[in-house]
């Protein structure tokens, strides 16, 4: 089948566009390069250079006949989506209006999209499955959440089938070192902490060590990228037999502290990661699981990779790599 893979040369996109080409696919990755890197963009894909706020050239691409879309290409900082909302607002959602309108108008059949567990906001129980309630703690997890709501009545209105995929906390790197661009400005944990590792910076911040955890430190579901490029194979698979819109958790579905993963990296890089505790940041849940029960039944997946010194492992390598080409 062909994929347009928009945002495709990100972190998370060039491993579903690189899942997709192992599995057979012919791949065109549209992307803007704001965040995407051009080292993310594999020799046997095609790159078209473009923006999901231009409504004609997404026309003009989708038109050259492909059977799905995977839309990766959204704004995702939580903190910054509370102070910046106009721009999460602009981005995330009409941004997205503007694909499914291409989307409908090019005949497009299938639309996978990288959905967050943000959506949920503070859980009510653990481990959080697809019936908890949706009630997001910030913009960003509005944004995705409305995103999800306007796909319900495209798939109703315009046959526009879609798997709405919410991801947990997204990790690793793939274990070939295929994909090695390094994630720009980030806010996640684990890249943080090898930015640390490699001397990028002085070293982890820690917002809270007096939640009710073993540890004191936040816990969170760690998902492997190579094991969320497989969900969106599966997800296009389950579409194409099925013929019905899904929504379902990716997460890794064990719960992994911050203090644990800083300890794991200090033994697997063999380097002193200093971590300084500050306040905890509003908003933050002092554990949150997710249950992948509903991906197993409908799309046969699971996390194989997901495991806490894959994902340390996997990054440190490509970030170990990255610094000796800089050296």
């Amino acid at each position: 089948m062909r994929i347009l893979v928009i945002g495709g040369a990100g972190y998370i996109g060039a491993h579903v566009a690189r899942e997709f080409l192992d599995a057979g696919h012919s791949v065109t990755v549209y992307d803007n390069l704001s965040s995407g890197l051009v080292q993310n963009i594999f020799a046997d894909e095609e790159f078209i250079e473009g923006d999901i706020m231009d409504f004609i050239g997404l026309i003009d691409v989708m038109r050259q006949g492909f059977d799905a879309i995977v839309h990766l290409a959204a704004f995702k900082a939580a903190g910054e989506s509370m102070l910046r909302p106009e721009k999460y607002a602009v981005n995330n959602m009409s941004g997205t209006i503007n694909i499914l309108n291409a989307a409908a108008e090019s005949g497009i059949k299938y639309l996978i999209f990288s959905s967050s567990a943000a959506v949920y906001g503070e859980p009510e129980y653990l481990p959080i499955d697809e019936k908890h309630p949706v009630n997001p703690a910030n913009f960003y997890g509005f944004t995705k959440l409305e995103i999800e709501r306007f796909f319900g009545w495209y798939d109703k209105l315009k046959g526009l089938r879609y798997a709405a995929l919410r991801y947990f906390n997204a990790a690793g790197y793939d274990l070939n070192q295929r994909v090695t661009g390094l994630e720009q400005n980030p806010a996640n944990l684990l890249p943080i902490v090898m930015e640390a590792a490699c001397g990028m910076r002085e070293d982890v911040c820690v917002f809270g060590d007096d939640y009710d955890t073993p540890d004191g430190s936040g816990v969170r579901d760690y998902v492997h990228v190579t094991d969320l490029a497989r969900g969106h194979t599966a997800a296009l698979d389950t579409l194409v037999r099925t013929g019905s819109s899904l929504t379902v958790n990716l997460g890794g579905g064990n719960g992994i502290s911050v203090l644990e993963m800083i300890e794991s990296a200090r033994r697997i890089t063999g380097k002193d990661i200093k971590y300084r505790v500050t306040e905890r940041r509003p908003g933050d849940p002092a554990k949150m699981t997710a249950s992948s029960e509903k991906a197993r039944e409908l799309m046969g997946w699971k996390a194989l990779y997901s495991d806490m010194e894959t994902i340390v492992s996997s990054s440190w390598k490509v970030y170990k790599l990255s610094k000796q080409r800089a050296e």
